[in-house]
C-alpha cells in the first residue's frame, strides 16, 4: 500500500487541494520557474517542464501565469531567485520522510522544519539518511469504480506501467518516470481520468502505522504541506483510510 498516494487521494477527495488553490497556483508556478532555469523553456526538449505545464493546465491555471513562470525561469523576466532542497527526516514510528522546498531563504527553512518536526514526533536527519528508502517513479492515482481490476491491468501494463496495487478506494499504479504520460494518455483515451499523476519519490517498502502514531504522523504531515515553501512531502508510512480521513477531519 502506498502511504504517499493514499493521503493525497483522501486529501483530494475531501477538497482541500481546491481550498487553497492559491496556494496549488505558486507550488506549481515555481515548479515551472525551476525547471525552465534547469532545462529551458522548451517543453518539448524539457520533460520536467512538459509535467509542470500539464499540471497547470489539470488545475485550471491561466495560460499567462505559464508563460510568466517560464520567462522568469530563463531569465527573460525579473523575478525572485528560487533554490531547490530535498530535506530528509523521521517522523512518528521511523517512518522516513523526503521534504522537497523550493525557496529564496534555506536557512531560514532550516529552522522552521525542526520546529515542525519536533513539535509532531518527528526529527530532521542528514543527507543521505533517508533518500536511498525512494526511487523517482511515475505515480498515478485512479479511483476504483473507474474501471475493474482487469481492465486497469491490461491498459497500465500494456502502455510501460511496472505495478498496479489496491490502495483502498483506488488504483495506484507505478510507472518509470519516462512513462508516465504514456500511462496517462492510455488510461484517457479509455476514457478513465486519474485522480492525480506525477513523478513522485516512492518508498520501497512501507511502516504500518495506528492509534496515537498515526494520528500525530497525519498533523506531520498537514503542517509539513501547510508551509509555503513546501513542494511535496513524501513518506513511507501505511495507515488505514478510516484513520487518515479520522485524523484529518479532527484538525
Amino acid at each position: 500500500m502506498s502511504g504517499h498516494s493514499k493521503w493525497a487521494t483522501i486529501k483530494h477527495k475531501k477538497g482541500a487541494t481546491d481550498a487553497k488553490r492559491g496556494r496549488v497556483f505558486t507550488r506549481i508556478i515555481r515548479e515551472i520557474s525551476i525547471a525552465a532555469r534547469i532545462g529551458g523553456g522548451e517543453p518539448n526538449s524539457n520533460p520536467r517542464l512538459r509535467t509542470a505545464i500539464l499540471a497547470a493546465k489539470a488545475a485550471n491555471m491561466p495560460g499567462e501565469n505559464v508563460e510568466r513562470a517560464i520567462l522568469r525561469g530563463t531569465g527573460q523576466l525579473e523575478g525572485e531567485q528560487y533554490e531547490e532542497s530535498t530535506f530528509e527526516g523521521y517522523g512518528p514510528g521511523g517512518v522516513g520522510m523526503l521534504i522537497q522546498v523550493v525557496t529564496t531563504n534555506r536557512n531560514r527553512v532550516v529552522g522552521e522544519f525542526r520546529h515542525l518536526m519536533s513539535k509532531n514526533g518527528g526529527n530532521l536527519a542528514e543527507a543521505g539518511a533517508v533518500g536511498w528508502m525512494f526511487s523517482r517513479k511515475g505515480e498515478i492515482s485512479v479511483p476504483k469504480e473507474a474501471a475493474s481490476e482487469d481492465k486497469m491491468l491490461d491498459i497500465v501494463l500494456e502502455a510501460g506501467a511496472e505495478d498496479m496495487k489496491d490502495d483502498g478506494s483506488a488504483w495506484y499504479i507505478v510507472t518509470p518516470p519516462e512513462a508516465l504520460e504514456k500511462v496517462k494518455e492510455a488510461l484517457s483515451k479509455a476514457g478513465i481520468t486519474p485522480e492525480s499523476a506525477e513523478i513522485a519519490m516512492v518508498p520501497q517498502n512501507y511502516i504500518k502505522l495506528t492509534g496515537a502514531q498515526a494520528t500525530q504522523m497525519v498533523r506531520l504531515v498537514e503542517a509539513l504541506e501547510e508551509h509555503d515553501d513546501v513542494q511535496h512531502v513524501y513518506a513511507n508510512f501505511d495507515i488505514d483510510e478510516s484513520e487518515i480521513q479520522a485524523a484529518v477531519g479532527a484538525n
